[in-house]
């Protein structure tokens, strides 16, 4: 067997430990925890380590209103304040991927602000300013499409807010089937660059290639704990025929149906844990529906969505051979149940080839593995070498996916790219990286005549990435869920190789006044779903538009005619999904400068000046609303991030290592030998190897491979090379170095203020990572002056205040970690 590694020993460093100044911590013992689930939600804790309360995010509760294609959502967030003193909540949580966000309302006691629309960074200074007025205030900003935070300033003691979010959508048709899809958690984000956050409890850092990690990896809960926040969920379809097969593939639902073609659905627990899709489908009496031309009027102009139905499928006469890549992410959080779901689809779609095909296999954690040197005729001996490869395969380490997107679009790329053959490349993985923007553009930028198709392997996938990558890469999107049937995923995917709907679209608008039309290239239909088009009307809309396409038995042409109502029902949500379509195509132009924050000002704007004009989120655009009628007292706030579930089906170890409760222990690590995706102690017979800066943890076999590389160090020997590799003052975050002396400098009598840091009399607020917490390392700390005022057990974690001038003296002691300000 030819096996070609790529990126292997690329490392990762220890992100920033971004917890909040109080921490929603665990108030019990691991093994109490555990018989406690899932009750034992997590509790803030005082200096003291006394129970004072649970986290601030209460409860959300979602209704959705479909009507035909279209639904409106409403998210209402409720917070509250459990403790004696104001505070600050910061949630981070999802959203659809392509939801259009067009409304936030706020409400304070039997007040109800409605939310401004403004330019980022002016909602941030609006928010800002209030909250240091004293003014209940609460900002909505969006992350990615699909990762959005709300942050609520002030609220009092005792005290409720509570935030209402609305947008609309499309919905999801295929072979009969609408879908609706509800994500309920933001799942774990392998950061490149060095910044994956490194234990529950702990945020990641920013890096050149992710600047806004810390934005995009709440903190999760650490094994055994609950959040302490719950959601219920209302659906209300009315389809305007009969409903058929109504089915909640993940949660237990009610159904109640008192009128045919409408129903109302539920959640039975309506307390339930919010960690994994909710996903709805159901088939109306028609197994087909028809064409439909929605228009919508009002003072910006008129819009309009065109929705066309596809030919069936033919299947040609003569099939062309297909060159097909299977690319299976086998990172830590793939470990357990996704990978081996994942591994039960691959195998079954190798089995499922033609004599006629060709294959490689393409494996990617922390670096990226190429079966063969080149593709392999569908053999049974090839595909035997395949299988036993597959089935070796087990989850760990990070998520390197831009190495395996460069080897499966560039590096195995034939030099003779004419259609000789199909070439496909189906990528399996859940998504869970930071760097998603730039992996979409890099495949929209190497995809050539390459189709791509990802499968989204797990119960909370990034669907973001994995559609992006489909639609950059011109092909389709599957998702299977841990509990779906591997076989009927498998069927759809090789049904949509052999014998695409409808591709090569064009439309011909005839006399119609059409303008700003989206998408602008209609992507190739692999099945049988709908058209979907948004634009703008110029004039009175009557008129004949044209589909033609090609399909398995040649030319495809159909013709529809189309006429505006005379009096056109209430489609207000046109509006907003003809914007969202716009923003989309605007950021799919350049994602890879999106990703970095070097976005072209020129994009930039026409995203912004959408934003503010149709009232929509985007990444340049935010919600801010501010309750001007009351000041509240006590200060500033303090500030609590709110935790979040880890995604039903990932593994703990499989995400921060084996000791899944405790930071990681080494800056700069590679994750081999049993390895989480963050973080963690590495597997039985790993060893340590010295490189530059780093440490990385390797597998014997790989040692023997590259000998001039490794040095002879046990795992266990690790730590040891930490501390010879890494100074004292590594282990002080960045705003931590030399602060003693710019305090003598800058500063007045022991005061000084820079940005969020402040020193007082020379004390600093801190948070003080620790390998242990023994009674010799406590006291240690007390001899340097620490004053301890917090403490996080299940993270090894201490807050209290020290003078600036003992930090490097608290760096230099072993048991020390690391030392961030509580500020930042």
């Amino acid at each position: 067997m030819y096996t070609t590694r790529i990126g292997c020993g690329r490392t990762l460093g220890s992100a920033v430990l971004g917890l909040a100044s109080l921490l929603c911590l665990a108030g019990t013992s691991l093994a109490a925890e555990k018989q406690a689930m899932p009750g034992g939600e997590l509790q803030i804790l005082d200096a003291e380590g006394k129970t004072v309360g649970a986290c601030p995010l209460k409860h959300t509760d979602v209704e959705a209103d479909i009507v035909g294609f279209v639904g409106r959502v409403t998210v209402k967030q409720t917070f509250h304040n459990p403790l004696d003193k104001k505070i600050e909540a910061i949630y981070v949580f999802p959203l659809p991927q392509d939801a259009a966000v067009d409304d936030m309302v706020m409400t304070v006691g039997d007040r109800r602000i409605v939310g401004q629309i403004k330019e980022r960074s002016e909602a941030r200074e609006i928010y800002e300013a209030a909250k240091a007025a004293g003014h209940v205030a609460s900002l909505l900003d969006q992350e990615r499409p699909n990762i959005f935070t709300q942050s609520v300033a002030n609220i009092e003691p005792g005290v409720q807010v509570v935030i209402e979010i609305s947008y609309v959508e499309t919905l999801k048709y295929e072979d009969g089937v609408f879908e609706w899809v509800f994500p309920m958690v933001v799942g774990p984000r392998y950061i490149p660059g060095g910044g994956s956050a490194p234990a529950p409890m702990t945020t990641g850092q920013d890096t050149d290639q992710v600047p806004d990690a810390s934005k995009i990896t709440p903190p999760v809960t650490p094994k055994g704990t609950r959040a302490g926040h719950d959601i219920s969920l209302t659906l209300h379809i009315e389809a305007g025929m009969e409903l058929h097969d109504l089915e909640s593939t993940l949660h237990e639902v009610a159904i109640v149906s008192a009128v045919p073609g409408q129903a109302t659905v539920t959640l039975k627990n309506q307390a339930e844990i919010p960690n994994k899709d909710f996903v709805f489908r159901y088939r109306l009496a028609a197994d087909e529906i028809g064409d439909a031309f929605l228009v919508h009027s009002d003072e910006r102009g008129s819009f309009f969505t065109l929705i066309l139905q596809p030919p069936r499928r033919v299947v040609p006469q003569q099939l062309m051979p297909r060159e097909l890549v299977f690319v299976l992410d086998t990172s830590g959080s793939m470990r357990g149940f996704p990978i081996d779901k994942a591994k039960e689809v691959m195998a079954m779609a190798i089995d499922a080839m033609r004599p006629e095909d060709t294959f490689n296999l393409i494996t990617f954690a922390g670096c990226t593995r190429i079966l063969w040197d080149a593709p392999r005729p569908a053999t049974p001996e090839n595909i035997a070498e395949a299988q036993k490869l597959l089935s070796s395969l087990k989850g760990g380490g990070g998520t390197e996916m831009m190495t395996a997107i460069n080897a499966a679009l560039v590096q195995t790329r034939p030099d003779d790219d004419t259609a000789r053959s199909i070439r496909v490349v189906c990528f399996m993985t859940d998504g869970y990286v930071g760097n998603d923007m730039a992996i979409i553009g890099a495949v929209k930028k190497n995809a050539d005549t390459t189709r791509v198709f990802s499968f989204g392997i797990g119960n909370s996938v990034n669907r973001f990435l994995l559609d992006g990558m489909a639609h950059a890469g011109r092909g389709e999107v599957e998702y299977v869920t841990l509990e779906s049937q591997a076989a009927a995923a498998v069927e759809r995917f090789h049904e949509r190789v052999l014998a695409p709907v409808l591709t090569d679209i064009e439309i011909d608008w005839g006399d119609l006044p059409v303008a700003d039309v989206y998408p602008k290239r209609i992507p190739d239909l692999f099945s049988a779903k709908p058209i979907m088009i948004h634009g703008r009307l110029t004039g009175p809309a009557e008129g004949v538009i044209t589909l033609r396409g090609n399909t398995g038995a040649g030319a495809y042409e159909d013709q529809i005619h189309a006429t505006e109502p005379e009096s056109p029902l209430d489609h207000d949500a046109l509006a907003s999904l003809w914007a969202r379509a716009k923003v989309a195509d605007l950021m799919m132009q350049d994602m890879g400068a999106l990703q970095t924050g070097n976005f072209p000002d020129y994009l930039k704007t026409q995203i912004t000046n959408l934003g503010i004009e149709f009232r929509l989120m985007t990444q340049f655009t935010s919600f801010v609303a501010v309750e001007e009628m009351t000041v509240t007292v006590g200060g500033e706030p303090t500030t609590i991030t709110v935790p979040v579930e880890m995604p039903a089906g990932v593994s703990y170890e499989g995400v921060f290592g084996e000791q899944a409760g405790t930071p990681v222990l080494y800056s700069n690590m590679a994750r081999r030998g049993g390895r989480g995706l963050f973080g963690g102690a590495a597997g039985a017979g790993g060893r340590a190897r010295l490189r530059g800066p780093t440490v990385a943890v390797a597998r014997p076999a790989e040692r023997r491979a590259r000998p001039a590389l490794w040095l002879d160090a046990t795992a266990e020997e690790a730590e040891t090379l930490v501390t010879q590799v890494r100074g004292p003052q590594d282990k002080l975050a960045e705003a931590l170095r030399g602060l003693a002396e710019k305090v003598e400098k800058e500063g007045t009598d022991g005061n000084l203020t820079v940005g969020k840091l402040r020193v007082i009399d020379w004390k600093v607020d801190v948070m003080i990572f620790l390998r242990d917490t023994s009674a010799e390392t406590i006291a240690a700390l007390k001899e340097l002056g620490f004053v301890q005022t917090g403490e996080s057990k299940a993270v090894k974690l201490l807050i209290g205040t020290i003078d600036v001038r003992k930090l490097e003296d608290l760096a230099k002691l072993d048991a020390v970690i690391r030392v961030k300000p509580v500020a930042t």
